[in-house]
């Protein structure tokens, strides 16, 4: 992969941080549960502190991305993205944050496959962790919102 092409990926990878914290934002204003509230807030602050990160590395000023390990539980293979509506309902929310991260997490996974550079590998490698970890989150909010039941 070429050195220039390796930067329009961390500037779109740089750009769906930023979409992601627009999406928190907006579902954070929407949603009336205060835990879902909260915890969308947080997201949109993690999603800003990942721009912030990949900015730093672009820019040279980080020499390396770290970000902890995750199981992927893959229960987004069983739900449906929903589409973004005003009228939006909390779990439909989480559906489609999970999906988002989902998303952005198997593109880096790809990237890291296809990447012939170790350090760029490594790089993207740490980015579908951070994607990862978010997913987590979300998949084990949604299982604990959607099946209060079980508890």
């Amino acid at each position: 992969m070429r050195t220039e092409e390796f930067k329009q990926i961390l500037l779109k990878a740089i750009d769906r941080e930023v979409d992601s914290y627009a999406l928190y934002t907006a579902l954070s204003e929407k949603v009336k549960d205060s835990v879902l509230k909260s915890t969308f807030r947080e997201l949109a602050q993690e999603e800003t502190y990942h721009r912030k990160t990949l900015q730093e590395y672009l820019s040279g000023t980080k020499k390396e991305l770290r970000f902890d390990e995750v199981k992927d539980y893959k229960l987004s293979n069983l739900i449906e993205s929903p589409s973004p509506s005003s009228d939006m309902k909390p779990l439909d929310g989480l559906k489609l944050a999970i999906k988002k991260e989902e998303e952005a997490m198997e593109m880096y996974e790809k990237l890291a496959d296809a990447s012939a550079d170790q350090d760029q590998k490594k790089i993207f490698v740490e980015l579908a962790k951070m994607e990862r970890g978010h997913k987590a989150r979300l998949e084990d909010i949604y299982t604990n919102s959607a099946f209060v039941e079980a508890w």
